[in-house]
């Protein structure tokens, strides 16, 4: 989701690691026909918006082609949400835990940001640091970064803006390919309907698929993980998912490894009626990069004070009149 434009962006400079299992988190699933079998119309005959039912065999098993329907749509409505999230702005507040060897806590810091829509761009504005106002001259530094931004896109060529923009379809085009696989990569069970937030959701609960054979790059890590997701049945949108890694993943030319274990919950909340949005993420992880820094940490996100941002709206920083 392009929640992963803001608020995970600063994961990256953490390793490698930490990327590909955020980037695994936020991944929603379309359509996409099984490896071994011909591809199906199933997915193509159903109506974006028309509830899918799903029937289950005995042991609770959904039909894969079902999966792919479900799964669809809930794509369908991730695309709606990522140009919709660009009419918000909103604020983050990240807890983040430093465990030692043992999981105990040795450290926490807490971050809490603006996030803006600046040209078609999320930027994160720190506002406050362990839940206290920033000092003068860190705001100012902060005012200064966004107005750079500002400054950047007024400047920016139509040429160079037109590269920009068919790069970043690029890597969202890259990021459906990966993603396009996790419909084969899992047998999906019904778990069965539940409430969540006074709205009705089909529970799902995915198993690594026994000799599933990955065709984009990357995607051979799907089969290192199990969990549930929750899909919204009127909105076919999954709004939790619940994701736990059950064996070490090791990648990279730089060896890095995530460890077994590593655990993330993702939950959205609908707003405005109009479009699903971030509410809360909770990841624990043990990684190591280059066999030599290790990530014990766990870190909690929230968010909240969404608003509809307005075109007319203006971005002042400190001193301008």
């Amino acid at each position: 989701m392009s929640l992963f434009r803001t608020s995970g962006m600063r994961w990256l400079d953490q390793g490698a690691a930490i990327a590909i299992l955020l980037s695994c988190t936020f991944a929603q699933s379309p359509d996409s026909p099984p490896t071994s079998t011909p591809p199906s119309t199933a997915t193509s005959s159903v109506p974006v918006g028309r509830p899918v039912e799903l029937t289950p065999d005995a042991s609770g098993t959904v039909p894969p082609e079902q999966i792919r329907a479900l799964l669809q749509q809930a794509e369908e409505k991730d695309l709606e949400n990522d140009k919709r999230q660009r009419d918000y702005t909103y604020v983050e507040r990240q807890v983040e835990h430093k465990l030692d060897g043992n999981g105990n806590v040795k450290k926490s810091e807490v971050r809490t940001s603006e996030i803006l829509e600046i040209y078609g761009e999320g930027v994160e504005r720190l506002i406050a640091k362990d839940d206290k106002p920033l000092s003068a001259e860190e705001a100012k530094k902060e005012d200064d970064k966004i107005q750079k931004i500002i400054d950047k896109r007024k400047r920016e060529s139509e040429e160079d803006r037109r590269k920009r923009l068919e790069k970043e379809e690029k890597a969202r085009e890259e990021d459906r390919k990966f993603v396009l696989e996790v419909a084969d990569a899992f047998n999906f069970r019904l778990i069965g309907p539940e409430v969540l937030d006074g709205r009705d959701t089909w529970v799902l609960e995915g198993e690594p698929r026994p000799g599933y054979e990955p065709r984009q790059r990357g995607a051979k890590i799907l089969s290192k993980f199990k969990g549930r997701v929750w899909i919204d049945r009127a909105d076919a949108q999954w709004v939790k998912l619940d994701l736990t890694a059950i064996d070490t993943i090791s990648f990279g030319v730089v060896l890095a490894r995530i460890h077994k274990g590593a655990h993330v919950v993702v939950e959205l909340t609908r707003v405005n009626d109009e479009v699903w949005l971030p509410k809360h993420v909770q990841f624990r992880l043990d990684a190591r990069v280059a066999l030599l820094k290790n990530y014990r940490e766990d870190v909690e996100q929230t968010f909240r004070d969404y608003k509809k941002f307005r075109t007319e709206t203006k971005i002042t920083v400190v001193g301008e009149q």
